[in-house]
């Protein structure tokens, strides 16, 4: 051990050494595919030192082995909201919400009414994209019943919450248009002074529930009008990637949207999508692509 890194763990309240990161690093990448790479071990420290601390535990080797011992506790789920990250705001990303308007007017046009047209927001976090889709689809169809269903997962419990709830900091959109901020949100007065909630109107179009992109088994029958995929596969190695682009695959209808993050590449992990442009993907011509897959699986 280096002069520096015995000084690091001399100062860190708990021991923590390259095997702990090693485990920590095996376990998160097989329970929710999330691949950390050795910059992020100081995060890692932090973060589950925090978890040593509310649990009243000495060492990481000993949360560990607790940890793997028990593959039904409560506190994998602990475990994984500590590692997850969490960075969104509203209309992140801005560029996206205007295609989604048009993309849903175009549905409408085709006359698709008889079913809402369905929307999956795949990593919601606190909410804020869930409900930039919400908010995007009211004013496309001019009404605070527009005709969609909005699913926002997230294997976060934590972040979950947040969103459910749909209560923020008035810093979260000060830089959202005043007459938008008038129409779907409420500012909170007396002890609720400097934040804002969701309108219910708009809570009311999403349904939020927990879901790991890892679980073999996706709870889904129909497929999806419009996926929201953005800024999460640059958490998972290219296999993982792989897989999960396989599964959103066979959700898609023919004229189905697939919107990336735009650090995001999905090309490089499937030949089944084409590019529109501005990280937004289709499907290949007429559905072979999603045809080609469900077949394999037969």
């Amino acid at each position: 051990m280096t002069a520096l890194k015995k000084q690091e763990q001399e100062e860190r309240e708990f021991l923590f050494t390259r095997d702990d990161f090693v485990r920590i690093k095996s376990l998160i990448y097989r329970h929710a595919g999330i691949s950390l790479s050795d910059a992020k071990t100081d995060m890692v420290y932090s973060r589950i030192g925090r978890r040593l601390r509310a649990l009243d535990m000495q060492s990481f080797k000993l949360y560990l082995d607790k940890l793997e011992q028990n593959q039904s506790s409560d506190e994998w789920q602990a475990f994984t909201n500590a590692l997850t990250t969490n960075l969104t705001s509203f209309f992140r990303e801005e560029h996206h919400f205007p295609i989604l308007a048009e993309h849903l007017t175009r549905l409408a046009a085709l006359n698709r009414q008889a079913k809402p047209i369905r929307i999956w927001c795949s990593a919601a976090s606190t909410g804020e994209e869930p409900y930039s889709i919400a908010i995007t689809a009211c004013e496309a169809f001019n009404s605070l019943k527009p005709p969609v269903e909005i699913i926002a997962t997230d294997i976060d419990t934590n972040v979950l919450a947040t969103a459910s709830a749909g209560v923020y900091p008035i810093d979260r959109i000060k830089k959202m248009d005043e007459s938008r901020l008038r129409k779907f949100f409420e500012k909170g007065t007396a002890k609720h002074e400097g934040l804002v909630r969701v309108k219910k109107s708009v809570r009311d179009l999403i349904h939020f529930h927990q879901l790991n992109l890892l679980d073999q088994q996706w709870p889904f029958r129909e497929a999806y009008d419009v996926i929201f995929c953005r800024n999460v596969m640059i958490y998972f190695d290219k296999p993982t990637q792989s897989k999960i682009i396989e599964k959103f695959i066979t959700l898609m209808n023919d004229d189905s949207l697939l919107l990336a993050g735009h650090s995001e590449n999905f090309l490089y992990v499937s030949n089944q999508l084409q590019l529109l442009g501005k990280t937004v993907y289709k499907l290949k011509t007429n559905g072979a692509a999603r045809s080609s897959l469900l077949m394999n699986r037969k």
